[in-house]
């Protein structure tokens, strides 16, 4: 406690509901700080949606506050929608089509030169299998790597605890529920290996 002496205490339930999420423990997901900070990045990115290809200057500064790092020339099309943001960490050259989501209750890494289709979306949320637990909110969270010049096709679904490989690319439609690694071209409900770049 000591350590976070100069935070107030919700400050210091939401870094420790942070440090849970991204240790893959259970947490609910009705605390009040998580729903702020839901709300907190749904005011950014609605600000976002608003901008156009002209006003890289205004999106650049809201992508700033909210993702927790991002390197040089991030380009995001509208409509985009994380669950807090601060979870994600983008490279260089990152590029992102359309309705892209990113569900970041886990660590989210996304690698340099990296390529999203329209709608692709990366949940690292899960909800729990007993019922009545899942009825009170709780839930866990497994953090997504995506790896420099990897290509996803639009709607292309990554699931919780994924790696995707550098230099591969993933078909559209797919759904990722395990690893892909690297120099491949994967593909499918769920997705599996198709050849090897």
């Amino acid at each position: 406690m000591e350590y976070y002496s100069w935070l107030n205490r919700n400050e210091v339930k939401m870094m420790d509901l942070i440090e849970k999420m991204c240790l893959g423990e259970v947490y609910c997901d009705f605390e009040p700080e998580l729903i702020k900070g839901r709300e907190d990045a749904k005011k950014i990115t609605r600000l976002y949606n608003l901008t156009t290809d002209s006003e890289m200057e205004q999106r650049n500064l809201l992508l700033d506050k909210l993702f927790q790092a991002r390197g040089k020339n991030t380009m995001i099309e509208p409509n985009f929608r994380v669950e807090y943001g601060f979870n994600i960490h983008v490279g260089d050259n990152f590029f992102a089509n359309y309705d892209a989501i990113i569900l970041d209750c886990a660590k989210v890494t996304i690698g340099n030169d990296v390529l999203f289709g329209p709608r692709v979306g990366i949940y690292t949320a899960n909800h729990v299998t007993d019922p009545e637990a899942r009825a009170k909110g709780d839930v866990y969270a497994l953090p997504v790597t995506i790896g420099n010049k990897v290509w996803l096709g639009a709607n292309v679904v990554v699931n919780p605890g994924v790696t995707i490989g550098e230099n591969s690319i993933i078909g559209s439609g797919s759904v990722v529920t395990k690893d892909i690694p690297p120099n491949i071209v994967a593909a499918g409900v769920p997705c599996k290996v198709i050849k090897q770049i």
